[in-house]
């Protein structure tokens, strides 16, 4: 499995986000939900992530 994108998070990576301003990455659930929040930012569930992403 593949490690969350963001600096310092060492968490599984569960959900891709496409990000307007930025590149798109794969990130954990906790920042992914931080992530969302913002105007133009999609959230994908990873293939094989399971149900952890929501």
């Amino acid at each position: 499995m593949t490690q969350c994108a963001e600096d310092g998070c060492s968490d599984p990576a569960a959900v891709r986000v496409y990000v307007p301003w930025d590149e798109d990455r794969d990130v954990c659930t906790g920042h992914a939900r931080a992530l969302v929040q913002k105007d133009g930012v999609v959230a994908e569930p990873l293939e094989g992530a399971g149900d952890d992403w929501r």
